[in-house]
């Protein structure tokens, strides 16, 4: 016969919580290895002189908890294989049955059974088991459960919530801000520690108010050691007792203003919203009728940006991010997508994308990590079939780009084939003749004829930017700030004299605009 490892289940800590079968189980093995001895119920195997041995000193040996459950899983792994090949060697030319080796002592034909016991149920939170479970069939080995009474029979039954209310169990040592929910009663579990209890807070802190009331429980449902207490968050590291029996219990909550750091209550707003008892507004608005807003916010967001006034750009990417929500929302009453379609292909693209991160190609730097993203983004397009190989170098560019941005990225494509200037002399003397042909417009020519010509130079300018390695959009937004600056200076000028612009000179006015270029900060 294979051999066999049976975990037990050593319930939520009280001994009186222990099942029958679990308790003649437990009696019955030769020999039981614990996870740890961390368990109240292992002093009633003690007083009943059970053998048993711990895995405690792999905590010890290994730096992670990861570590230490997979050296467990290991070392029973190799626990049931060696007793299977002694058992073998017992009973090799023996018939079937049992024999005596003289010594009153039974040999069998099949291997001993190794007992692992952990502590409330096996299949609740017990990574060993989850690693017993892949491991054993890869090794011929035959796995069997007992359950026992999981802490979270213990959890309802202390706090006292309806888990059909809505639940979520976590783990303390893997718990990113995505996954709380407060519409949902959430425990925590594997709070081993004060640390641990530390990263839990700052982790709940993402999502609820400092303040927020949160439940400790320490050893639920074990007599003369259980300890529930209530604190808020901020607290929850500064309690003592934290170890293999504490719980964390987040009460879930309906009250709006605990709701509104989770997406879900952004999307939940915007279909109000939009919904027929809505906003008549926001019920109105088209993809058309908000193309102009989507661009406006964008340049809020910049402005921000240029100014480096992070809370005025938290709220201005807000904006921005409800236009999206907006437009999703539209094609959704359509039943074409909705925003978690958007996310989903988002994340998708994100990680195709990413080889060098998310697979096993190379990047070193960042110009090969662009690299990587061109050469992903060219097999997508092949997928869809737009072959590259018949489309103009200069497809991809957004057509309602400004035009300054526009002009950069195509001349960008058109040289990343070699069609370009040589050296920045040719740019600067290509701009100068098509200034002098602008001005051969301004003298001879119509409104046309200029307007081509200026476009010209400015297409130059374009260009020389590209070649000096700036962005004339950022290049453009810089003087137009120095602008701006100097114009509202000569504007304060003249409220502080009571005078007009009509009741001021030019030289007057050119005067200030050279003092203003005096308070200016200089460009780093």
């Amino acid at each position: 016969m294979p051999a066999k490892i049976t975990v037990i289940g050593l319930g939520s800590g009280d001994e009186d919580q222990l099942t029958l079968g679990t308790w003649k189980k437990l009696q019955s093995a030769k020999r039981i290895y614990l996870r740890t001895e961390k368990h109240p119920v292992v002093d009633m195997l003690r007083s009943n002189n059970a053998a048993y041995e711990t895995f405690d000193d792999l905590y010890d040996e290994n730096g992670t908890f990861s570590e230490v459950y997979e050296a467990i899983a290991a070392k029973l792994i190799e626990l049931a294989l060696t007793q299977y090949e002694v058992s073998g060697e017992f009973a090799y030319g023996r018939s079937e049955g049992s024999s005596n080796d003289g010594n009153g002592e039974q040999l069998h034909n099949s291997s001993e059974e190794i007992f692992y016991a952990v502590p409330g149920h096996p299949m609740v939170a017990e990574k060993t088991v989850q690693l017993l479970r892949r491991d054993c069939p890869l090794n011929k080995i035959e796995l069997h459960i007992m359950g026992g009474e999981s802490f979270l029979d213990q959890a309802f039954t202390r706090f006292g919530f309806d888990p059909i209310e809505g639940f979520q169990l976590l783990d303390a040592s893997d718990m990113p801000t995505a996954s709380i929910q407060p519409r949902l009663h959430t425990l925590v579990a594997q709070v081993y520690d004060t640390f641990t209890a530390s990263d839990v807070k700052l982790s709940l802190m993402e999502v609820y108010p400092d303040d927020y009331p949160v439940v400790v429980g320490h050893a639920l449902g074990v007599k003369g050691l259980e300890q529930i207490r209530t604190v808020p968050l901020y607290e929850l590291d500064r309690i003592e007792g934290y170890g293999n029996l504490s719980l964390i219990w987040i009460p879930r909550t309906e009250q709006l203003e605990w709701l509104n750091r989770s997406f879900g209550r952004l999307q939940e707003i915007v279909h109000i919203l939009r919904s027929p008892g809505g906003c008549p507004w926001d019920r109105e608005q088209t993809h058309l009728s908000l193309r102009k807003n989507a661009i406006e916010e964008l340049y809020e967001v910049l402005e921000t940006i240029d100014d480096d006034d992070p809370q005025a750009m938290c709220e201005e990417l807000g904006d921005l991010l409800l236009q999206v929500m907006l437009h999703a929302q539209i094609e959704d009453e359509a039943g074409t997508f909705n925003v978690y379609d958007v996310i989903q292909g988002l994340n998708e693209k994100l990680i195709r994308r990413h080889p060098h991160v998310f697979a096993d190609a190379d990047a070193g730097n960042a110009e090969e990590a662009l690299v990587k993203w061109q050469e992903m983004k060219d097999a997508e397009k092949k997928a869809k079939g737009n072959d590259s190989e018949s489309q103009s170098i200069l497809a991809g560019v957004p057509r309602d780009l400004p035009g300054l941005m526009k002009a950069y990225k195509i001349q960008k494509k058109a040289a990343s084939v070699g069609f370009d200037w040589e050296s920045t002399e040719d740019v600067f003397h290509k701009l100068e003749e098509e200034l002098a042909e602008l001005k051969e417009a301004v003298q001879s020519f119509g409104k046309e004829e200029q307007k081509d010509e200026l476009g010209d130079v400015i297409f130059g300018a374009v260009n020389l930017a590209r070649f000096l390695n700036l962005d004339p959009e950022e290049a453009l937004a810089s003087t137009n700030r120095k602008f701006f600056h100097r114009f509202e200076y000569i504007e304060e000028k003249l409220r502080l004299k009571g005078r007009t612009f009509d009741q001021t000179s030019l030289i007057e006015m050119e005067e200030w605009w050279n003092e203003a270029k005096l308070t200016e900060i200089p460009a780093k």
